[in-house]
């Protein structure tokens, strides 16, 4: 299941479910844009987030989505497919999570591809990182499942709108740290000046 289809879905059941209720369709029909992420597809040579997970894994969040999407249809009910963000928010937490676990950090493997050569102040900041955005998806989940109680239209005005403005914030304001950090580890990184004596 690749990253983009993830997001896709993730977004578009949301604000399918405002394109049904304006129709005067069920939600539940919606269960079929869950269908096709059971369709094997090879992880390419890059870095992904389905590359992180174990080979033998990999076809499970893809599954694990149809199965929604299959129990949406066959029920007839739209309650399924409103856990499919909390199904996301899970994914992403584990695999941040487990790479936490292991020598590098998820992080650390995006930063390692701009900078070979990390230090090891990069590293620990990588590592905080990685920890922030699993704090991240429990709120997420959390907030998700709160939202699923609350009714459809709190859960599809958080899920569809409310979660990735948290997203994009979380997004934007790593990147400008990162930036200020990243300057500073270069900074402390290069070998002071060291005047030669005059003999």
């Amino acid at each position: 299941m690749p990253g983009w289809a993830v997001f896709v879905a993730g977004l578009a059941l949301p604000l399918m479910f405002w394109v049904c209720r304006w129709q005067g369709w069920p939600f539940w029909y919606c269960g079929l844009v869950l269908l096709p992420l059971a369709w094997p597809r090879r992880v390419g040579g890059g870095f992904s987030i389905a590359a992180a997970l174990p080979r033998a894994a990999r076809w499970l969040p893809g599954a694990l989505a149809a199965a929604i999407g299959v129990a949406a249809l066959v029920f007839r009910n739209g309650v399924p497919l409103q856990y499919y963000p909390v199904l996301v928010s899970l994914f992403f937490l584990g695999i941040f999570a487990g790479s936490l676990l292991q020598e590098q950090s998820i992080v650390e493997r995006l930063a390692r591809r701009l900078d070979p050569g990390l230090p090891e102040s990069g590293v620990l900041y990588t590592r905080r990182v990685t920890q922030a955005w699993c704090v991240f998806f429990v709120f997420n989940t959390a907030m998700t499942l709160l939202c699923i109680k609350a009714g459809e239209e709190v859960w599809a005005l958080y899920s569809g709108f409310v979660a990735y403005v948290l997203m994009g914030l979380m997004f934007a304001g790593e990147f400008l740290i990162r930036r200020r950090v990243m300057r500073r580890i270069r900074d402390e990184a290069k070998p002071a000046f060291q005047e030669t004596p005059h003999v």
